[in-house]
């Protein structure tokens, strides 16, 4: 099983998962919160530097624990099995579940948007068979699905690529002028509902950035994963912060603002006023592309922490892997994403996988002060710490201040993690019990 996955594998795989719904979605948001495509623009610069520290920070957990598992695996080992079981808990319900429902419903969105749709055709279809063949290929042909995310990056970074350049150059023709007037401020405004509102957007922001620790759940499949994943990590996620920066000035500066506020397809609509309907087709089908890969690559990671969590235990035993796959998982995991996509929607899974990834990944980077990573001999220098500190520091001051304006975005996150708490509890009752051993 090992050896499967090289340093462009696993960097693609960063590179897919980030690159999903998230960015071409919620610049519209935020600009209604934040009022001008500046602050939007700082507010994406802010969380690629919270992101780059984050990518440095579980390069440093990967170091000492070179394994498949993510967040499962570094805090049931350094800090608790509880906790490890609570972010297991998280990525089966919001990590990579809710991402990839969030991310295929957007693919149907843009793939084909409700006015195209034949009267015959159920809406939910295209996202369905999105996430059904993603797990084909993950969990019957890993091989194959490897090499055809790979094929699926490539052309979409070479497409995105061909958007940036046709919006420079009709910015430099003079074709592209920002002329919309901005957006009026409300006048009960103050500083700090200007710093809520920036909170806010950059934890919806923190779900387009969350990807960037995707190649340490396959770590196990990697040859050298000690030296390969840190490196994937960090160029992974340096490539797509630029590309994010690059992407967002073009969403939020060609089109009427206007146009863009509080709406979730801003990419299409800038790319109708930089080159008409046709360019907007061209992107619109580009975009599916990504979210298309963005489903591939979470349904590759997903079923990994599942297995690893069988194999400890806390997962029924035909989790595990069989073979190249982990096959029973990541049959768990289409059924899980599939249900989300039956009961959610869109813009109501936004708030709730940005908040509670976040703090899953923060809780993550907290062991690395741990005395059980720092008395490793991988562990790295205490000046590296700044890194960690700073991510796990900004990670939870953004979400303080998001949720003391709006706590209810709170109840949701907290409630998962109180059932997963719960669904621990029961497990390891069941395990320890020697009527259930008996009968086993």
């Amino acid at each position: 099983m090992s050896g499967k996955y090289g340093f462009w594998t696993l960097t693609f795989l960063v590179i897919a998962n980030m690159i999903g719904a998230g960015v071409f979605t919620t610049s519209g948001y935020s600009l209604a919160d934040l009022g001008s495509p500046e602050r939007v623009l700082w507010a994406w610069l802010a969380g690629g530097v919270i992101a780059v520290t984050g990518a440095i920070s579980y390069a440093m957990l990967i170091r000492v624990m070179p394994q498949s598992g993510g967040e499962y695996l570094f805090l049931s080992r350094a800090a608790h099995p509880l906790l490890g079981y609570i972010a297991g808990w998280v990525s089966l319900i919001a990590g990579f579940s809710g991402a990839i429902a969030f991310a295929a419903t957007a693919l149907e969105g843009y793939l084909l948007p409700e006015h195209l749709r034949p009267e015959w055709m159920p809406a939910g279809i295209v996202t369905i068979m999105a996430i059904v063949l993603a797990g084909f290929f993950h969990g019957l042909h890993p091989r194959i699905g490897a090499a055809t995310q790979n094929i699926a990056v490539s052309v979409k970074l070479v497409l995105l690529g061909t958007i940036l350049v046709f919006a420079a150059y009709q910015w430099f023709s003079g074709d592209l002028v920002a002329s919309s007037p901005p957006l009026p401020t409300s006048p009960d405004a103050t500083p700090w509902s200007h710093w809520t509102a920036f909170a806010g957007s950059l934890v919806w922001i923190s779900l387009s950035y969350s990807g960037f620790n995707a190649a340490v759940y396959v770590a196990d499949e990697v040859i050298d994963a000690k030296r390969v994943v840190p490196r994937a990590l960090v160029v992974g996620t340096l490539a797509t912060t630029i590309l994010y920066l690059c992407l967002n000035a073009v969403f939020v500066f060609a089109p009427p603002l206007q146009s863009i506020v509080g709406k979730p397809d801003v990419a299409a609509i800038a790319a109708a006023s930089l080159g008409g309907n046709g360019f907007a087709h061209f992107v619109r089908w580009t975009i599916a592309l990504c979210l298309l890969t963005s489903v591939l690559s979470m349904m590759m990671a997903a079923p990994r922490v599942y297995a690893k969590m069988a194999d400890d235990g806390m997962l029924p035993a035909w989790m595990r892997f069989r073979g190249e796959a982990p096959f029973a998982a990541t049959v768990v995991q289409i059924v899980v994403a599939v249900t989300l996509v039956l009961i959610s929607d869109l813009q109501g899974l936004l708030s709730y996988l940005g908040l509670t990834l976040s703090l899953s990944a923060a809780c993550s980077v907290c062991c690395l002060f741990l005395p059980s990573i720092r008395n490793s001999p991988q562990a790295a220098p205490k000046s590296w710490l700044l890194a960690p500190a700073f991510y796990v520091v900004a990670t939870i001051l953004s979400a303080g201040i998001m949720t003391s304006h709006d706590p209810k975005q709170l109840i949701a996150t907290g409630l998962t993690f109180l059932v997963g708490g719960t669904m621990y509890a029961l497990t390891t009752r069941r395990a320890t019990d020697p009527t259930s051993s008996d009968s086993n």
